[in-house]
């Protein structure tokens, strides 16, 4: 059985600085290409940021320079650090583990994260 379960998440001041985690089992998070994502109340959920199986990442303007995404292999985890916080990525944040070509997707149960300013 697959699972992926995301922590860190918390409340924090504006200017703060959060790690964020999703650990995976039942498959090996290094094959997957593997997102970050966050939803707002009235928002979609939206990416944050992604990590490929190669180590190639990607990240959405807003949190270009403040987020990084990063993976540890040995741990089946993959990250995301975020500093320099602000009220507007307050959100529930959620991991999603993707392989395009077996048609999978799988997801956390997500983390909120609030930011105060």
């Amino acid at each position: 059985q697959v699972r992926l379960v995301e922590s860190g998440g918390g409340l924090v001041q504006a200017g703060g600085s959060l790690r964020l985690s999703c650990a995976a089992s039942g498959i090996t998070l290094s094959n997957y290409t593997v997102g970050w994502y966050r939803q707002a109340p009235g928002f979609q959920r939206a990416s944050v940021a992604t990590i490929t199986s190669g180590g190639s990442t990607n990240y959405i303007d807003f949190v270009k320079g403040r987020f990084t995404i990063s993976r540890d292999n040995a741990k089946n985890t993959v990250y995301l650090q975020m500093n320099s916080l602000q009220p507007e990525d307050t959100a529930v944040y959620y991991c999603k583990a993707s392989r395009v070509e077996l048609i999978v997707d799988y997801w956390g149960q997500g983390t909120q994260v609030t930011v105060s300013s």
